[in-house]
Parts: C-alpha cells; structure tokens; sequence
C-alpha cells in the first residue's frame, strides 16, 4: 500500500492511496485460504476446496471485504502516521472508471482512491486570568410561595351548579359547533366542554362573550383564531361558534390549609410551602446557571479565533436552520413577520453556528487538558432521566440508546460540557448579583449558549 499525500490546505488534507495488483492478490489469496478451513462445499472434505474454486464461487464478495479493509487500514495509516486529528469521517473517491474497478475486483490491475478529510485546528489555550463573570442569584420570596399555593388551590378546588347569570371565575359546561365561511371544520364541535371564564384558555375573546349567559341559553360567538395557532389551517381565520350553554357553575371556596396539603402528599402546609420553595429555587438555580455559563462562553468566544472545519459548520448551521424554518412553520410566521429576509436570517444563523463549533472545539481542548471524564455510571444516570421523560415507552427508549453509540454520545456530550464549564468557572472571578426574579428571567437571546458537542 502506498500512501502519498496531495493536499494540504488550511484543515483540508487529501491523500492518494494505491493498492498493487501484486498486494490485492495476495490479500485475496489469504482470505480464500482463511475461508477454505470454514466453509462446507458439496463434493469436497472439509479444508480441502481448492481456492481456484474458492475465488471463482467467492471471489467476488471476498474482494469487496479486502478493499474495505484496506480501505480502514488506509484510514488508520493516514491518521497515525500524521498525528491527525480529523473533524469527520473521512471521505473516499473511488476511480470513476468502472473498467478500472473491476480490474481491482479481479486482481488484474492497481487500485488507486483518493482520501479526502478534514482535521481539527490546533490552537493555543488563553489566558483566563482577566475573566470576569457575573452570576445573578435572585432569592425566593414568600409572595412567588404564596403565588404558588393560590395557583395551586384554584387548580383543585371545586365547582357547583348555580342559579343565574355566569360571572368572571364562574365555568360554564357547553356544547359548540364551529364553522368558518359557513362550512363546520375539524376540531370545531364540542360537547359537555368546562370552560372557566376569565382562564384564557380558549381562543382570545371566546370566553368572554360568555358572560351574563345563563343555562339554557344560546349564543352566536365570533372570533379570530391568533396568527400562531397551532394548528395551520385555522391561523388567522375568522370563525364563528353556535354555543349551547348547559350549566354554569360557580367555584367553592379557595382553600388554602393542612387539607390542601395532604391532597398534594404532604403532611401540612408548612411541609408543601418547603416543598414549593425547594422547586423554585431550583429552577432559580438553573437560570442562574445558564446566565453565568452565557456569561462565560461570551467571555471565551472573544478570546478566540481559527479557522473552522467546514463540514462542522455546516452540520451545525443545518441543525440550527431546520429548528429555525420549524418554529416559523409552526407558528406561522414570516421573515417579513421577522423584520428580516431570508438571506439576512441565514447570515445570523450561521454566526451562531460557528461561535457554537469554535466554543465547542475550545471546550474539548480544555477539558482533554484537564483530563476530564464522563463515567459509565453518570452516562447511566442521565439515561435514566432521559428514559423517564418518556412514561409507557421506558424499554423501548432504554433499548434504542443501548444499540445506537451516535444516540449515546448525545447524552455524554452536556455531561462532558457541563464540567468542562465547571472547571472553567472554577479559574475564573465569578461575582454574585443579587436580582429580581423578572430580572433573573428576562427575555435576552441566548441563542449561542449551547457551545457544540463537547467531547
């Protein structure tokens, strides 16, 4: 085997590969001689099929399986004998000449393919002494508990029949048939629907039309489905209902005690109010998180600038533009809507794609110089969260990460990145600011947290 590279530009790297027609025969003649001490061909004792024969049953198949393994050996050559380290798989160019390739199949001429590939960048680790973050805590009050609790009731509380006129809070139980253009559509007709006035979650403006209306009572409800509605073909429609009001009921008294409590598996009020303030503080903590980790990449992706394998941007850019045109479709919206175009929209994604792959190719750098590990058993762990997120189908999802390594890797890649951020934050001045909660989480884009793959 004869390796010569032929190109060397930026991370691109090409090599020519030439198998000798001397080198496939011997190959071949190997694996037939493997072979002969295996297979069972009528008319001959085991181990004693001549490998004439052989070649002319097998030969074919039994060539494929030598030029593929001299494919991988080629690969393995290439990346050792360079100290590459590569970007993606390779990608190989086989003749064009089909009268070439079957003289390779039959060992009666060279094969010659191109590897083509693309290696990591090598570059320096800055410096982080001068890094500052900010990491905003905001404290649980006992207004967002007591928020809490009050949401909580209103969820469970009950309602009875009353005489009279529905009010604001009253639920009314209706019957409904929808029509746009006059024409009944799919998903348009209810009955026995509970909807609780002043909840706002029916369309904008159905509820309300629904005041004063007692049971027994009919009405003609006009409305405009939102340009977002999730379902398509109604975004935006006018549409008309014929409503049915059958009942109305009035909400018992919001209670808020020990009784409560044990409803929601806790001993006393006291015991759900610690439980509450536990939850919010994690997801206050999560926030937090994900502001100072924003906070950090920002800091690091200005340290840093080489060149990016292609293929990696764009594998990156595609996953980013497919959710991108995804959202858009579903909820019906334009890159006019946008105030944008489509051009300038992809000229924004793809910077977001490449700060991703350049933190990502930065935050695999520290963490290999850090030496820092996924175990089995945290990969294990997260599975196991992941596995739970989908309740019926635990076995199926257990067994499609356990036969796909690519799906794995997906769950060890935030792991890996999440320590690497730990490490970094370890290095680096972090300093607290104490905020709001509608600070803590307020609407910035952080489109460009998520760093890569990780490892």
């Amino acid at each position: 085997m004869q390796v010569t590279e032929t190109l060397s530009q930026g991370l691109k790297r090409e090599f020519k590969v030439v198998l000798p027609a001397t080198e496939l025969e011997e190959r071949l003649n190997s694996e037939l001689t493997t072979l002969k001490d295996r297979v069972q061909i009528k008319g001959f004792r085991p181990g004693k099929v001549p490998v004439g024969h052989l070649r002319r049953v097998y030969g074919r198949s039994v060539m494929a399986d030598v030029l593929q393994n001299a494919v991988n050996e080629a690969n393995r050559k290439i990346v050792e004998d360079n100290d590459l380290k590569l970007a993606n798989e390779p990608q190989i160019q086989f003749p064009e000449s089909q009268e070439e390739v079957e003289k390779a199949m039959e060992a009666k001429g060279d094969l010659a393919f191109t590897v083509a590939l693309e290696v990591l960048p090598v570059f320096e680790l800055a410096d982080l002494s001068d890094v500052s973050v900010t990491k905003p805590v905001a404290e649980v009050t006992d207004a967002e508990i007591n928020e809490s609790l009050e949401r909580m009731a209103k969820q469970n509380r009950s309602f009875e029949t009353k005489e009279g006129a529905a009010a604001d809070g009253d639920r009314v139980v209706v019957d409904f048939v929808g029509r746009i253009d006059g024409t009944e559509f799919e998903g348009g007709k209810g009955e026995d629907i509970r909807v609780e006035l002043g909840s706002n979650t029916f369309i904008p403006g159905f509820e309300d039309q629904l005041l004063g209306l007692k049971a027994g009572d009919t009405k003609l409800v006009k409305v405009t489905f939102p340009v977002n509605y999730m379902a398509a073909h109604l975004a935006g429609k006018e549409a008309e209902f014929d409503v049915t009001v059958k009942e109305v009921e009035a909400p018992g008294e919001l209670k808020i005690d020990d009784e409560m409590a044990k409803g929601f598996g806790m001993e006393s009020l006291d015991k759900l109010k610690d439980a509450i303030r536990d939850a919010i503080k994690r997801d206050f903590d999560a926030q937090s998180r994900r502001k100072v980790k924003k906070d950090l990449l920002d800091s690091l992706d200005s340290k840093y600038s080489f060149e990016l394998p292609p293929t990696l941007v764009e594998q990156e850019f595609s996953a980013v533009w497919a959710q991108v045109v995804g959202d858009m479709k579903s909820n019906n919206r334009t890159f006019e809507d946008e105030s944008t175009t489509e051009d300038e929209a992809k000229a924004e994604y793809r910077k977001i794609a490449e700060r991703r792959v350049r933190l990502g190719l930065v935050l695999a750098q520290i963490g290999e110089k850090s030496d820092i590990k996924i175990s089995d058993d945290e990969v294990t762990q997260a599975l196991i969260e992941r596995v739970r997120q989908y309740p019926g189908q635990e076995r199926q999802v257990w067994e499609f990460y356990q036969k796909n390594p690519q799906a794995l890797a997906e769950i060890r890649a935030p792991l890996f990145e999440e320590k690497v951020v730990d490490q970094i934050l370890s290095q680096v001045k972090v300093n607290e600011e104490t905020v709001s909660k509608d600070a803590l989480f307020n609407d910035e884009d952080e489109g460009g947290e998520k760093a890569g793959k990780g490892e």
